[in-house]
């Protein structure tokens, strides 16, 4: 399974796009800071991940206020084909609580 689950922020995000068969997206960072527990021991949790979303979930997408912490869920793939970077496909987000 390949399912992902974060609470993060969008520090950037790009301009709605069209791929050319006629498909939205729109490409992001996002920046998730946390305490997490490890072992018993609690350590800072801080990263910036790619993110994208296609389809009709990047207007939504588009729109949301910068800045703002989110839960996004979603999966994991490889930016292209030839490629070992990954890239974070939010199939779904709403407001943090």
């Amino acid at each position: 399974m390949n399912q992902l689950q974060v609470v993060a922020t969008i520090a950037e995000r790009d301009v709605l796009r069209y791929t050319p068969a006629g498909v939205p997206v729109v490409s992001a960072i996002l920046m998730h800071n946390s305490q997490q527990v490890e072992a018993g021991v609690e350590r800072q949790v801080q990263f910036e991940i790619a993110a994208f979303a296609a389809g009709e979930i990047s207007g939504r997408f588009a729109a949301a206020e910068l800045g703002a912490a989110h839960q996004f869920t979603g999966f994991l793939a490889r930016k292209n084909r030839n490629s070992k970077a990954l890239v974070f496909h939010i199939i779904d987000f709403s407001a943090a609580a």
